[in-house]
């Protein structure tokens, strides 16, 4: 029986303002996304515990 490749795909989402700050460590999420529905790069509003606010995270390859 031949394995088919699933839409699902498994997604690390990293914080886009951090970078910016000089602080160390990074907040990084990791989600799942359905490849047809989403093909391009997710975007999500998500906790930055170092910042201590919310934040847009976006997916990283």
């Amino acid at each position: 029986m031949a394995k088919k490749k699933g839409n699902r795909i498994q997604v690390i989402l990293e914080c886009t303002e951090h970078k910016g700050t000089g602080l160390p460590g990074t907040s990084r999420y990791i989600t799942n996304k359905n490849r047809k529905n989403t093909p391009d790069r997710m975007e999500l509003k998500k906790y930055n515990p170092i910042l201590k606010k919310m934040t847009v995270h976006k997916e990283i390859k």
